[in-house]
């Protein structure tokens, strides 16, 4: 691109490829092929719930758009398929990701990944799904990255294979795998851990070699991806609440006629339901199923961690501004 013919040809190009997908239709009138990245494994509920969704788009467009799901960091590790998504290289068309990961193209969409925010399921899927989440999520279209549902991921426990964590002192100098995420690393930072980030593609060698002694995870992510095969502690934590966005491309999004993106976002909405149960359903019975896979499972006080990490939300009222009081309202009518 350092050169001025270069250049200019590339440019040509932009223009023309938007000319054709301003309209909101598939210009070329042949099947479309989506790719769909997930960091989890085949067995986590955000995969069989992407399948789902490719299968019912398959089958509601006649074959005009599929889907191919990538499991277990196959198209690179969170932040890289977000950057991905951004740039509309053709690399990935979906992400299934942590709300918060997008944060580097819209620091407020931080704001659902705040500690000890939510008490349970029904509560964080209300805000998700509210106005002042959508108002973050539009703000990401200028950066190509256009949010059609929310999954479910859980709420986030810690684990280590040293001792049980009954208060932050327990956490003090625990070197933990963080994704890279500014606010989980910041919470984990404000207990006293050392947070440093790695694709959850790496983690399980990471944590059976020793380079971490601690992770941090919902319950049915620990279980389906055999993390209690390298971690004997389960401190049932809570931390934080980890809502996922189904996120398409812009491009991709313009690629798809009318009625091709009303079943798109119809099937991606549907999915988003029945991962939200399937978490739910893990989250209670996969505890007992850690038990029996032998890990030592504690269930700490949870005012003294929400105390300490309560710095997490007065550090970033510059980035949320008014959004702070948006969300205190909306606690206190729910």
């Amino acid at each position: 691109m350092k050169k001025k013919t270069l250049f200019t040809v590339g440019l040509a190009a932009v223009l023309a490829s938007a000319s054709l997908a301003g309209c909101g239709g598939n210009s070329s009138g042949g099947p479309i092929e989506l790719k769909i990245g997930v960091s989890t494994g085949e067995s986590d509920p955000r995969n069989i719930a992407a399948k789902a969704f490719a299968d019912e788009i398959a089958e509601k467009t006649g074959g005009q758009v599929t889907a191919v799901v990538y499991p277990s960091g196959e198209l690179g590790g969170d932040s890289d398929m977000i950057d991905a998504l951004s740039m509309g290289n053709g690399k990935i068309d979906i992400v299934i990701s942590d709300a918060s990961n997008f944060s580097p193209y819209e620091p407020t969409m931080g704001i659902s990944a705040m500690p000890f925010l939510f008490d349970d399921f029904d509560t964080a899927w209300a805000f998700m799904d509210s106005d002042i989440e959508a108002a973050a999520e539009e703000k990401l279209i200028a950066s190509n990255i256009r949010v059609l549902a929310h999954y479910d991921n859980g709420f986030r426990c810690v684990t280590n294979s040293i001792g049980p964590v009954n208060s932050p002192a327990d956490m003090n100098g625990l070197l933990i795998r963080t994704p890279e995420n500014p606010i989980i690393m910041a919470t984990m930072d404000a207990l006293g851990a050392n947070a440093q980030p790695l694709a959850f593609s790496e983690l399980y060698e990471a944590l059976k070699q020793g380079t971490y002694d601690a992770q941090e995870n919902p319950i049915p992510v620990i279980y389906n991806n055999k993390l209690y095969e390298v971690q004997k502690y389960l401190s049932v934590t809570n931390h934080i609440y980890s809502g996922m966005c189904f996120a398409i491309s812009e491009n991709t999004w313009k690629k798809l006629t009318p009625e091709q993106q009303e079943i798109v976002k119809a099937a991606a909405e549907s999915s988003a339901k029945s991962d939200r149960e399937s978490n739910r359903q893990q989250t209670e019975d996969l505890i007992s199923k850690l038990e029996e896979a032998g890990m030592i499972i504690n269930y700490p006080d949870l005012e003294p961690f929400a105390q300490a990490t309560s710095s997490v939300l007065s550090n970033n009222s510059s980035t949320y501004g008014d959004m702070i009081d948006r969300l205190t309202k909306w606690q206190a009518e729910h």
